[in-house]
């Protein structure tokens, strides 16, 4: 089965990371083809309104636009060229472009609905020369207002093909599990570790209303999640399993912190050389691995790439 992922480009060496990373995806995910999407630079109002009053405005008009779509035909054509160049073969890659019309996010998202594909890809910063891009608003944007299609952010160059799975017991992170499975699936060399950091009783709440120790809280605490974990990881390895993992592919981790779940989670990402980060964007009843943690990794991972699950 095809798996589908749209890569979002502008002119930005973070777009050009983008496709770099789709690149090396060639050989981790069976499969994959790639359709690469650019949303053409804005025409200013001002020349959209004069357009409609008189002949030299609609020709002036016609001219930008012209540009724009040429512009964007040499964009796509030089990274088609790039993924051609490191692998993928021709009839794998597709190209689109569009003008801006709701905006780059709200159109990203169109296409990706649209075109039924399975994951989003950019670089998680990027500007443009025409034009503001993949700064922090639409990548954040994405995040928020993807409520199906996972979202992956690859920041700098990434070199490894190692699979990290942040999970923490919950929905979101069985469906975390679920897209890395599907997304893996027919890849017998891959290996995946399950990561878990145990709660403490600062994620749940950060205030201490009480001077007096908690070590009867944090206790139950504990023993919960390792229950709670103990049915997740049978949960998650019966996915893996159907998707045609082996017991040697797949590894588990747990382990206690004194700092933050996230900060955790990039140590030892950069630690131990993981090049993907899995990881489920809501937690636990939304804390815990929710949106707290998922927008620290996003914010600071850096040569790696994020696959950010609804």
């Amino acid at each position: 089965m095809q798996k589908k992922i749209l890569v979002a480009i502008d002119d930005s060496p973070h777009s050009r990371q983008a496709v770099d990373y789709a690149g090396r995806m060639k050989d981790l995910v069976p499969g994959l083809g790639v359709t690469l999407f650019h949303v053409q630079p804005t025409i200013s109002q001002f020349l959209l309104d004069e357009a409609q009053r008189s002949g030299p405005a609609q020709a002036e008009f016609n001219r930008v636009a012209a540009r724009n779509a040429e512009a964007a035909k040499g964009l796509l054509a030089k990274y088609k060229d790039l993924l051609v160049r490191s692998g993928v073969a021709e009839s794998a890659i597709e190209v689109a472009t569009l003008p801006r019309q709701q905006g780059l996010a709200k159109d990203i998202l169109d296409q990706a609905q649209k075109g039924l594909f399975d994951a989003i890809l950019l670089g998680r910063r990027g500007i443009s020369s025409m034009q503001q891009m993949f700064m922090g608003s639409v990548s954040a944007h994405l995040i928020q207002n993807s409520q199906v299609i996972p979202v992956w952010l690859v920041d700098g160059n990434v070199n490894s093909a190692r699979v990290l799975a942040a999970v923490d017991g919950s929905e979101s992170a069985l469906r975390a599990v679920d897209h890395m499975a599907f997304m893996l699936s027919g890849n017998p060399q891959v290996k995946v570790r399950f990561f878990h950091v145990t709660p403490r009783l600062k994620d749940y709440c950060a205030i201490n209303f009480n001077p007096e120790p908690c070590g009867g809280i944090e206790n139950l605490i504990v023993q919960g999640d390792k229950r709670c974990m103990d049915d997740f990881f049978s949960a998650a390895l019966v996915k893996l399993r159907a998707a045609g993992f082996q017991e040697n592919q797949i590894e588990t981790e747990t382990v206690a912190t004194l700092v933050s779940v996230g900060d955790t989670i990039l140590k030892t990402a950069r630690k131990e050389g993981f090049g993907t980060i899995v990881l489920g964007r809501r937690g636990m009843n939304k804390s815990f691995f929710g949106g707290k943690v998922s927008y620290l990794v996003s914010q600071k991972i850096s040569d790696a790439a994020l696959w950010l699950v609804p």
